[in-house]
């Protein structure tokens, strides 16, 4: 197969599935896995996809967001496995903030025998938590039906009259340059507010999130820890700024 066509194979799959994995592109291809990596480097400098560890993803405008019901949908058990590292941080007693997203949702299924109290502005979040019996604060504000999350200047106001022990953050994009992104800037608002409030800060992200920059940024890289899923080379100009937690099982 030529270069063309096996390019061609390349965005055709991403195009289907928004995010391919190497063996799967190499299955599609019969080409060897250095061969398409050679592939996915050329595509990337063209600016027509992303590399993440162990494949690629589609590049999406910085200021697209994809909704709750398919955040969920993605990288389910990726999430899961690093949402209970995240709650394991937790001890009985702390107050914590829990951002709105899909990976901090993730989060509450492991805070059953905690004893804390959660302030939240993810309207999805609120619905768990409470039947969990977990102590809930639901900050007020303008509700954003895409992601179900409070934001504004009222969520900014509403939230500033609590402090935490620890902060676990939703984030859509990481780069060492440009820190943690997310695509609306009124949610970066919260984001940025909840970090300011809190002792310890973490942002949960699977692999996909890094090198990926959106349009609004919530803070510099070394402002948070990260606890994430991805165990290759590209975090390892992440370890020079900050520290990261990477789940082993």
């Amino acid at each position: 197969m030529l270069t063309a066509e096996r390019q061609k194979v390349i965005l055709d799959l991403l195009n289907e599935q928004q995010t391919v994995k190497l063996k799967d592109i190499t299955e599609a291809t019969g080409a060897s896995d250095s061969t398409i990596r050679r592939d996915l480097d050329l595509l990337e400098r063209a600016g027509k996809l992303r590399r993440i560890h162990g494949g690629a993803s589609l590049r999406r405008p910085a200021s697209e967001e994809l909704s709750m019901g398919e955040k969920i949908s993605k990288f389910y058990e990726e999430k899961k496995s690093i949402s209970r590292m995240a709650a394991d941080l937790i001890k009985d007693g702390e107050c914590i903030y829990i951002d709105a997203g899909s990976t901090t949702f993730e989060m509450i299924q492991f805070l059953a025998d905690k004893d804390i109290t959660v302030v939240t502005n993810g309207l999805s979040h609120m619905n768990a938590l409470t039947e969990l019996y977990i102590p809930t604060y639901m900050i007020g504000g303008y509700v954003k039906e895409h992601t179900r999350a409070i934001i504004g200047t009222m969520a900014v106001n509403s939230l500033k009259q609590f402090r935490f022990d620890q902060c676990f953050m939703g984030v859509n994009g990481i780069t060492v340059e440009h820190g943690f992104t997310t695509p609306d800037p009124e949610e970066a608002a919260v984001k940025r507010t909840a970090l300011s409030l809190s002792q310890k800060k973490y942002f949960v992200a699977d692999s996909s999130k890094f090198g990926e920059v959106t349009f609004s940024q919530i803070a510099d890289i070394e402002e948070a820890q990260i606890i994430t899923n991805d165990t290759g080379q590209l975090l390892d100009p992440f370890r020079k700024k900050t520290n990261i937690k990477v789940v082993t099982s």
